[in-house]
């Protein structure tokens, strides 16, 4: 399969490229054979660059395209701008480009910032906390983002663009070797184990209790609740299979990653064993081949895997291999409160790390239609926008009187990749009024929204005593 050229937004990069070659817009744009207001338009990021104009960049500058792409990290700039607007520094309305401009020159000054704020953001809140926790919920949110293991976590798969090579590649050469394409994945599986002196056992739910999965290392069992699906059954036999025939290279991993703290090492081991259970059941070349032949359709793609909704549209944000890469989808989450308890990047999206999610978004109306899918086309405050897909999925369990947890997920890409999407078949994305959005109502500044929950934090209210109109919040602006 061809791999795509993206285009790229590198208006910053080609700006800094041509004043350091001391070129005027129209001298570069002769000297490229393009039109001046072209380089305008690029430089201005109102349009990407085509994949024959960086090509002849490359040419006549000698220079490497892969030199060209922004280098300006989606998430970290989302951290730096809202740690920024936090009214301490007071900083009023500091221009994107000033913020871009530090990103740019400094990307480690501007991580140092944010690790300063969190700190100091810590150090304000635990005392408030620890008199009574339960005094104000968005103090308890705040607070329970400096719980470091997750985030830590988190952002080692966001710089590894939610890929792990290595373990991608030993998953499909395991799915090989066991013929998952050609034999009933159960009993393949069920059989590994067995190679290993290890039965698998399904027990009811009153044996098993709270737990889901048990492995008794003692007796050589692993113990499955009956309340597990047939694709999360599946899914506790490749995690077990993970540590038993991974363990060099998942202790490798973790020990490159340098986390300091015991239980981030832990939670990562469990993290890059899911990984590779779900790379095994989807093996990377067989699995993008039909996400492409079926243009990403995620209820097919499951029926042919034997995966749930979650787990397929998860393993879409991990195709990301040299040479053969999928859509770069960014992969959320969320249950009733808005709380986000998964967030996974192949790509551009500047997830917040706290304060919940917009109320715009429709990943939160996939809770009005159970099991339906809805689709969005999202415009984040810097100008990006987004497809968006969403739909409801039920935990594993449920019984009379206690019922499964309803979950939604979030799944979007780049709205360039839309068309590639079967969920935007019938849909002029062309002339589709994208729905504004911002990262959650604290570090959004739009004003007049009549969703907002909060005014931003680095406003100041402006209340009028003889009006009331639909935002609750009015603020001042710049």
């Amino acid at each position: 399969m061809a791999q795509r050229v993206e285009k790229l937004i590198i208006g910053q990069r080609l700006r800094v490229l041509r004043t350091s070659l001391g070129l005027t817009q129209a001298q570069m744009a002769t000297e490229l054979g393009v039109s001046p207001s072209y380089i305008t338009l690029i430089e201005s990021d109102q349009r990407p660059a085509s994949a024959r104009f960086l090509m002849k960049l490359a040419e006549v500058y000698d220079l490497n395209i892969s030199e060209l792409a922004p280098t300006t990290d989606a998430q970290l700039a989302a951290e730096f701008g809202a740690a920024l607007k936090d009214p301490t520094f007071d900083l009023g309305g500091l221009p994107k480009a000033e913020i871009e401009a530090v990103l740019q020159a400094s990307p480690r000054l501007a991580t140092a910032v944010i690790r300063l704020h969190d700190r100091y953001r810590e150090s304000l809140l635990r005392p408030l906390a620890e008199d009574n926790p339960m005094t104000d919920r968005d103090k308890v949110e705040v607070l329970a983002e400096t719980s470091r293991p997750v985030e830590a976590v988190r952002g080692w798969f966001y710089a590894h663009r939610n890929h792990v090579d290595a373990l991608d590649r030993e998953a499909e050469a395991l799915a090989d070797e066991l013929g998952l394409h050609r034999n009933e994945p159960h009993v393949a599986l069920t059989a590994r184990l067995a190679a290993h002196g290890i039965r698998v056992r399904i027990l009811p739910a009153e044996v098993m209790g709270e737990q889901l999965r048990r492995f008794d290392l003692h007796r050589k069992e692993l113990m499955l609740s009956e309340l597990l699906g047939q694709s999360s059954r599946r899914f506790q036999i490749g995690v077990l299979l993970a540590k038993l025939e991974q363990e060099r290279a998942m202790t490798r991993l973790v020990d490159d990653a340098r986390l300091a703290d015991p239980a981030a090492v832990s939670l990562m081991r469990v993290s890059l064993a899911n990984y590779f259970a779900a790379a095994l059941l989807m093996p990377y070349r067989r699995f993008l081949a039909a996400c492409e032949s079926s243009r990403y359709d995620i209820e097919l793609l499951g029926h042919r895997f034997g995966s749930s909704f979650e787990q397929t549209a998860h393993r879409m944000s991990t195709l990301q291999r040299e040479g053969a890469r999928g859509i770069p989808f960014f992969f959320v989450r969320v249950d009733r409160a808005g709380n986000m308890t998964k967030r996974f990047s192949a790509g551009r999206c500047p997830f917040s790390r706290f304060g919940g999610t917009c109320p715009l978004w429709n990943i939160h109306a996939a809770f009005e239609m159970f099991d339906q899918v809805q689709t969005q086309v999202i415009r984040m405050p810097e100008g990006a926008s987004y497809f968006s897909i969403a739909r409801t999925v039920t935990r594993a369990g449920g019984t009379h009187g206690q019922p499964a947890q309803r979950l939604a997920i979030g799944l979007g890409c780049d709205v360039a990749y839309a068309p590639r999407l079967v969920y935007a078949d019938g849909m002029d994305l062309g002339r589709l009024k994208p729905v504004d959005i911002g990262l959650n109502c604290y570090l959004c500044e739009r004003n007049d929204c009549s969703a907002r929950a909060h005014a931003p934090i680095n406003r100041r209210l402006k209340v009028n005593e003889r009006e009331r109109s639909l935002a609750i919040f009015q603020f001042e602006r710049d």
